[in-house]
């Protein structure tokens, strides 16, 4: 009931009936799948607490080399909200010596090895090692790791700045990581996203569990994106699919959860194909199953997407630089004439080279 209470994303998809039966009987290549309903926890109302009209957005800035950059002050930044210049009401930058940050940033590595082969998940699973183990196994952010298997979400490597130990743990798994292929074509894919998603929404309960910011590395490509299947919608199934898109963007704003997607292997040509999903849906009737595209959503919290390539250990290191520095702002938003009214969000830094990444939207309660 907990998980009902907060504004959980309880994305448990009613797959037809048919689809479970797969195995004795596959549908015909010329099947249309129903549409996919994600079966979510009822939003409650919305709050009319003054103070909740305050929000907090996490504040990346990049060279144009992609590094962060510290030392800015709160002249630096303009906040555009609905491009209108919004007031910043507080200012915090944060990096530097360990102690800026308490409780400091921690970092959460996902091994996803229901949507990528099993080389590929033995590549990152190497790479992995690689970066826990060095600096002699320092880690210099907290570090979790967590399996994506066929079983669900079952193993987790709790937070440690041991990376030596972690690897070591890592190591002992090698079982966890033989995955049992998915059904494939449409029917797989459906599966695939019903079953990434609902698991998805339960490492997210695991984020909000803890305090600070916290930095969500998933490592391969994410789940099917839907996209240019033979799939029917209807107007509950868009219902859904938007209430799951409101609740996303609360949750990673509220819980100051980043979304990353690191990836190995090769550069697919349809791996852009997210990009057409990156501007806010702003009604039920304009949402997609593709809105809730891994990179979508990584894009849409204020994280990066890198990859894919061989070089796993140096996406993973880039992710973990973003927690070295950033910046804390709060503005009021202003006041809603209707219920999930989106917002567009966007910062504006005043030197030259220099740009910000945040929350790209939220949503607005009257």
């Amino acid at each position: 009931m907990k998980k009902l209470r907060r504004i959980a994303l309880a994305l448990v998809v009613c797959v037809p009936a048919c689809l479970s039966a797969q195995q004795t009987a596959s549908p015909s290549s010329s099947t249309t799948p129903a549409a996919q309903e994600p079966t979510l926890a009822e939003r409650p109302a919305p709050t009319t607490v003054e103070g909740k009209r305050r929000m907090t957005l996490d504040v990346v800035v990049m060279d144009r080399a992609g590094n962060p950059v510290a030392g800015l002050e709160r002249k630096n930044f303009t906040l555009f909200d609905n491009n209108q210049p919004a007031k910043i009401l507080s200012f915090r930058a944060i990096g530097g010596a360990p102690q800026d940050s308490d409780p400091p940033v921690e970092i959460t590595l996902v091994l996803d090895t229901v949507n990528v082969g099993f080389q590929q998940v033995a590549f990152a699973r190497d790479e992995i090692s690689k970066f826990l183990r060095q600096n002699g196994g320092h880690l210099v952010k907290p570090v979790s790791i967590v399996l994506l298997t066929n079983d669900g979400v079952g193993t987790h490597l709790q937070s440690s700045t041991d990376g030596n130990a972690l690897a070591a743990q890592l190591s002992q798994l090698d079982s966890k990581l033989r995955t049992i292929t998915r059904a494939q074509g449409n029917w797989g894919d459906i599966e695939r996203f019903s079953f990434s998603m609902q698991m998805f929404g339960n490492i997210l309960d695991g984020q909000e569990a803890k305090s600070g910011r916290k930095l969500l590395i998933w490592v391969g490509p994410g789940w099917p994106m839907l996209n240019g299947r033979a799939i029917e919608f209807n107007a509950e199934a868009q219902q859904r699919y938007f209430d799951a898109i409101v609740q996303l963007s609360t949750r990673f704003r509220e819980s100051h959860v980043d979304l990353y997607s690191v990836s190995p292997g090769t550069v697919d040509p349809l791996a852009s194909s997210y990009k057409e999903f990156l501007k806010g849906v702003v009604s039920v009737k304009k949402a997609n199953p593709s809105d809730l595209a891994l990179k979508v959503l990584a894009t849409q919290s204020g994280g990066r997407i890198l990859g894919p390539n061989s070089d796993l250990v140096g996406q993973i290191n880039t992710c973990v630089s973003d927690g070295s520095s950033y910046y804390m702002i709060s503005f009021d938003r202003p006041r809603a004439d209707r219920a999930d009214e989106y917002h567009d969000l966007r910062i504006q830094i005043d030197q030259p080279g220099l740009t910000a990444r945040t929350n790209t939207g939220y949503y607005n309660q009257p």
